[in-house]
């Protein structure tokens, strides 16, 4: 993989005539290949009373088309030891799986059918609806999903996209029917919205005539997606307590909106928060938190910037007893962080291991699938490989330290604590507390 790091993973990008890109790079880890399909309908383009729209679509797409049942889509995936995977982010809905190079064509076709031509018939969006009630109820019974959920719909307050369940609720999952899926599928889904990506044992020109076939004549409107509204700037303090008290343990998720992903500041925002503890015990949160005070069960944080400015997210997991002494101590750790700045050992040991992290990124098929995707959403450039480490090396010590006072300020952060835990009775100064009871 090394190879590849020197002379770029150099694929070729096509926009089909109707719009649709495709781009493909040859690899020959193995004799097998990746596809990846991206639309860009993830769940901020659910409508604001069917939450959860784009999450029922990934798990009834592939249940029949036009021309296949869904026992026969089946058998094609099976017998080829195919998954198909349907995943859903804020902002694209993917279909992918691994196949082997053999299988390429007949799988491409089959994903082109799904992504074109579903049927989602109604007993199969029945079942479906079962199971997506399962898993909400799943997760409603989680502390560590619930205290996420919690923060992020306190960072993205009044109903903003960002601050939605994936999922929906219960209640918004009742609205949902075979009609309006259907109409987001016309909405969102044409060729102008799709990112076909294809890296393995294929070559590259065989890769382009296949992908014309099964996509070039598809043709539909040009996709016209939500305005995000804004995402406001926090000015208190914020405490929420979800009481979950036939649990063991609480977590705790506690964090900021930050900056967006075409922010120059994204890369030493990044450095900045591989040093607060981006991978735990290799971070200030973990060394102090969980190995010197011995408070977490687990400790870290979480960047994750976006098309609007996304979160930064510290969860731990903690004893019910400890939960204000580890807020407590997060608080310390990132006003210490803000106050007294990264050291130059931490930023040199920080950009080493984000560059030399890169080589294992990039030594699957997958892998290389999903940065490419990544380089063409936010359009880094196909030469985004190349000229990364070399944007990380350069963050300087004034940079990564200006994104920490910028941003971690403990006395705007969101907290909160999900499990046999009730909020504190005072607060500290400027915070606005909220409790409630899980239902």
């Amino acid at each position: 993989m090394t190879t590849a790091l020197q002379h770029g993973l150099a694929p070729t990008r096509t926009v089909l005539p109707n719009g649709a890109v495709v781009i493909a790079k040859r690899s020959t880890i193995s004799p097998a290949v990746t596809i990846s399909a991206s639309f860009r309908a993830g769940n901020v383009c659910d409508p604001p009373d069917k939450v959860g729209l784009a999450y029922f679509l990934s798990r009834v797409i592939d249940r029949g088309t036009d021309e296949r049942d869904a026992e026969s889509i089946a058998e094609a995936l099976d017998s080829r030891g195919v998954v198909l995977n349907a995943t859903v982010t804020r902002h694209t809905f993917t279909l992918s799986c691994n196949a082997l190079a053999e299988d390429f064509e007949p799988i491409l076709e089959l994903i082109a059918d799904i992504s074109r031509r579903p049927t989602m018939p109604e007993v199969e969006i029945a079942t479906r609806r079962g199971e997506i009630v399962t898993s909400i109820r799943q997760d409603e019974d989680t502390p560590a999903v619930m205290a996420v959920e919690g923060l992020l719909n306190l960072l993205y307050p009044d109903g903003h996209p960002y601050g939605r369940r994936s999922k929906g609720t219960v209640g918004s999952l009742e609205r949902i029917d075979r009609p309006g899926l259907q109409e987001f599928h016309r909405r969102y889904f044409s060729p102008s919205g799709l990112s076909l990506v294809i890296v393995g044992d294929v070559e590259i020109e065989r890769a382009g005539e296949v992908a014309a076939r099964v996509f070039g004549d598809w043709e539909g409107a040009a996709v016209d997606l939500p305005v995000l509204p804004p995402v406001p700037v926090p000015a208190l303090r914020r405490e929420l307590a979800i009481a979950m008290m036939n649990k063991a343990q609480a977590d705790i998720a506690y964090g900021f909106p930050t900056l967006t992903r075409s922010d120059p500041a994204y890369y030493a925002f990044s450095v900045m928060n591989n040093v607060l503890g981006q991978y735990g015990l290799g971070g200030r949160l973990g060394d102090n938190i969980r190995e010197r005070q011995g408070m977490a069960y687990y400790v870290f944080s979480a960047f994750d910037a976006t098309v609007a400015p996304g979160p930064l997210i510290v969860r731990a997991g903690v004893n019910p007893l400890n939960v204000e002494r580890a807020i407590e101590a997060i608080d310390t750790e990132l006003a210490r962080l803000a106050a007294d700045g990264v050291t130059e050992g931490e930023l040199a040991d920080a950009k080493q291991y984000l560059i030399g992290s890169m080589p294992r990124t990039l030594e699957t098929n997958a892998g290389i699938a999903a940065f490419l995707q990544a380089e063409e959403y936010f359009s880094l450039g196909l030469d985004h490989d190349l000229r990364l480490p070399g944007l990380l090396a350069a963050v300087t010590l004034d940079q990564a330290n200006e994104v920490a006072r910028r941003f971690l300020v403990p006395q705007r952060a969101a907290v909160v604590v999900a499990g046999p835990y009730e909020a504190r009775k005072s607060q500290g100064a400027g915070a606005q507390a909220a409790s409630k009871a899980h239902p």
